[in-house]
């Protein structure tokens, strides 16, 4: 007799990011917001890229639940962080396959047709499904900045009010946030900028060519200062070591004189001797 296993009660594993849907199927809302997002993430990847358990991540879809995942109903941030994770390439962030790990940080950037859902259904998941500790909230094109921070006894947000100049800050991150006025990939607009401690934006990759060609464009012009330096100096000493030469041969000039006049003298004195000698003094002592 032959039996068969019975593997109807053998669970079916939740699908992976291999399996789901990882294009959110909505396409940012203008080239500026593309660009933004851009900027937010390369900037990130920058400072971060020594370290692994660092995930930056945009317009990627975030699967939280079994349920949210059959029915793909949630876009997902432009922007968000994971801290304490492993770094690697991802399809989409899923929650159940990540040992529970969901964003630090979320970055929504504002537009028309998605404001309503960034301030209700997004905001809603994020605080009360995955608990997103800090919440943010920017249009690109009024350059309004908004903070929010995970109040945990009410699993809801409340805004953190904002610097004197407008900056805010990640407690999360040790970062801070704030827009600046630049040119980014072509495009000058007042951007939504990652800060150092004080208040000075994060470089980008086209920030850190242009600074590493006018570092080098300075050492070149230092090196070409201290070449002519030297060889101003060079020829200072060579002037110098000339006008030695001159003053020497001067001294042996005026020296060969002296001797020659010393001589003169000799002989004179000499001659004046013998003369003395032989007819007597001159009257008047004078020299014959």
């Amino acid at each position: 007799m032959t039996f068969q296993s019975d593997t109807s009660f053998v669970p079916i594993p939740p699908p992976g990011e291999d399996e789901l849907p990882y294009d959110d199927g909505e396409p940012m809302e203008s080239q500026r917001h593309r660009k933004q997002m851009y900027l937010l993430i390369e900037v990130l990847e920058l400072l971060w890229n020594d370290r692994e358990d660092v995930y930056v991540g945009g317009n990627m879809a975030i699967y939280f639940s079994e349920l949210q995942a059959k029915k793909n109903d949630f876009r997902g941030p432009d922007v968000f962080v994971v801290l304490d994770t492993v770094r690697r390439e991802r399809k989409s962030w899923v929650v159940w396959q990540e040992d529970g790990r969901t964003p630090d940080v979320v970055i929504e950037l504002l537009s028309e047709s998605t404001e309503k859902v960034d301030r209700t259904d997004k905001m809603r998941i994020y605080a009360k499904l995955l608990h997103v500790p800090e919440y943010y909230l920017f249009d690109p094109f009024t350059g309004v900045l908004e903070a929010h921070a995970l109040d945990l006894a009410t699993m809801s947000y409340v805004p953190v009010a904002p610097g004197v100049n407008g900056d805010v800050m990640s407690p999360r991150l040790h970062l801070g946030l704030g827009v600046r006025r630049g040119t980014y990939n072509g495009l000058e607009a007042d951007w939504l900028r990652w800060l150092d401690p004080e208040g000075r934006a994060l470089p980008t990759g086209d920030e850190l060519a242009r600074a590493a060609a006018e570092q080098a464009r300075t050492a070149a012009e230092q090196a070409r200062t201290a070449e002519e330096q030297a060889r101003a100096a060079e020829e200072q000493a060579r002037a110098a070591e000339e006008q030695a030469r001159t003053a020497e041969e001067q001294a042996r000039a005026a020296e060969e004189q002296a001797r020659a006049a010393q001589d003169e003298a000799k002989l004179l004195a000499a001659r004046l001797a013998a003369y003395e000698q032989r007819f007597g003094k001159l009257p008047g002592g004078e020299s014959p």
